[in-house]
């Protein structure tokens, strides 16, 4: 688990935002995060959905799934990094996935991830 704080409050974003397209792993990790102590988790499921999620409340910490159903998430990702909010991306195809290099410093999480891979890339973000 992710230590508490010394104000007693997790060392976890507050807000998440998850960008991903298969309701069953956006629910799976929607229920992992808020195991975690996230407070608020908004889910969506396509690139419009995200940057306007994203213009109405900037979220601490993002997930972006990679191959969204006709689209990528890089678009995403770039008004997240201009944003200065970080994100992981998520991708169910590893080594494969076409990441271009601008992302390429980006930490990636491989589907299905480990309870334990997700919670640390929460605490990465605490930590950063």
């Amino acid at each position: 688990m992710i230590p508490a704080s010394p104000d007693g409050a997790s060392d976890v974003p507050a807000d998440v935002l998850i960008v991903e397209d298969d309701p069953i792993i956006a629910i799976d990790f929607e229920d992992r995060l808020l195991g975690f102590g996230v407070k608020s988790v908004r889910t969506v499921g396509s690139v419009a959905q995200a940057l306007s999620a994203i213009a109405a409340r900037a979220p601490d910490f993002a997930l972006l799934d990679v191959e969204l159903i006709r689209e990528t998430s890089f678009a995403i990702a770039e008004r997240l990094i201009a944003l200065k909010v970080p994100f992981v991306f998520v991708t169910g195809y590893g080594a494969e996935a076409r990441i271009p290099p601008e992302f390429a410093s980006q930490p990636r999480l491989q589907k299905p991830c480990s309870s334990d891979a997700l919670e640390a890339a929460l605490r990465l973000r605490a930590a950063g």
